[in-house]
């Protein structure tokens, strides 16, 4: 292209006779007029974009513009040099510094139209996508180290490097890297799955496989951070997050929970009348949700009792602990206003007199 650029321009500035400087001066002239040209067509189209909805088109202009002013002066400035009829060493340097140039400011464009793109995909609404606000920073990086390996390859490529010795030693440095780091690097991918997936989300209230329960606080790529009920912050790995069973209390159709309370009565009691007075205890309480409504659900015989439970909905899974404690101490207040009876379990003895053995003393 550059060769048939230099022979247009040598059919202009025949005219000027076999002065290379001149020719060379003429083309500069030339490639300068040309990027003004350039830069008077884009402000058209960006006075075009501007009247449409959408940003993409204005932010491509903008990118665009310095970029192809550039190339055309780089174009102009290589047309010059091989006017000039250099050395073969100097006019090869300087090509290649010239490419080397345009390179680089076509790398910086293309970074700047992938990371706006990113970034508008990912501030869409809508929570099962690769691309949010949290994993933008690791697209970035993503995207910067690509462009820096793109703009290598072809800068080696220009300057006619040899460059398969050192994509063999890229891949054996990586594989190395890919061997020590492999716990970082799951916790990495767990952590991408993590915030596109959306198993739990800041705030919600889960329990780990583990055990341990608590409020979780942040997401990062790494790891995962979240309060205990003792205030005590735990940091979990990824990895480990991404292959455990999470129970996501404030998952579901609403941030509800449901409280489960254990009890027995004696097997003499009045059933209905110890539903009524739990239902009464539970409809009490400002904090036990009226939808779903509270229920009362018998579940079995034991040794000294009928096992049953009350249940009722709270706002929240954090309210769990302090509503619990308040019903338990209503419904054990209720029962004795009521004469309802707590079973406990009992062993009797019985003793009865051994006779005496024939022949033994009185």
């Amino acid at each position: 292209m550059l060769r048939d650029i230099v022979l247009f321009l040598e059919h202009m500035v025949s005219m000027l006779g076999d002065n290379n400087y001149l020719q060379a001066t003429v083309a500069v002239a030339i490639a300068v007029i040309a990027s003004k040209v350039v830069d008077l067509i884009l402000s058209l189209f960006r006075r075009w974009t501007k009247k449409t909805e959408t940003r993409l088109d204005d932010i491509f202009i903008d990118a665009l513009h310095r970029p192809l002013a550039i190339t055309t002066l780089l174009i102009g400035l290589g047309a010059a040099t091989l006017l000039l009829e250099m050395h073969q060493k100097a006019e090869f340097a300087t090509i290649a510094a010239l490419r080397t140039i345009l390179v680089l400011v076509w790398i910086r464009f293309a970074m700047k139209v992938v990371r706006f793109v990113c970034r508008t995909v990912a501030e869409r609404p809508g929570r099962k996508r690769m691309l949010q606000p949290a994993t933008l920073p690791l697209f970035d990086n993503l995207t910067l180290l690509g462009a820096f390996a793109l703009g290598t390859y072809l800068t080696l490529h220009v300057w006619s490097v040899d460059v398969t010795g050192w994509l063999a030693s890229a891949g054996i440095v990586g594989l190395a890297l890919s061997f020590a780091a492999k716990d970082t690097l799951a916790n990495l991918f767990a952590g991408v799955f993590i915030l596109a997936d959306s198993p739990y989300r800041i705030g919600d209230y889960v329990v780990l496989d583990s055990g341990e329960r608590g409020k979780v606080t942040d997401i990062g790529i790494r790891s995962t951070r979240m309060i205990t009920r003792d205030d005590v912050e735990v940091t979990i790995p990824n990895a480990l997050m991404g292959n455990s069973k999470i129970y996501n209390e404030t998952g579901g159709p609403h941030d509800k929970f449901r409280i489960r309370i254990p009890l027995m009565v004696c097997y003499g009691e009045d059933l209905e009348k110890v539903r009524a007075t739990l239902m009464d205890v539970a409809t009490s309480n400002a904090q036990v949700c009226t939808l779903p409504e509270p229920r009362v659900r018998y579940r079995s015989f034991a040794d000294s009792g009928v096992t049953l439970e009350m249940l009722c909905w709270v706002d929240e899974p954090v309210l769990r602990g302090i509503v619990t404690d308040r019903l338990v101490v209503q419904i054990h207040t209720r029962f004795g206003e009521e004469n309802i009876v707590f079973p406990y379990p009992r062993q009797e003895l019985f003793l009865t007199q051994v006779p005496a053995s024939p022949g033994a003393d009185a």
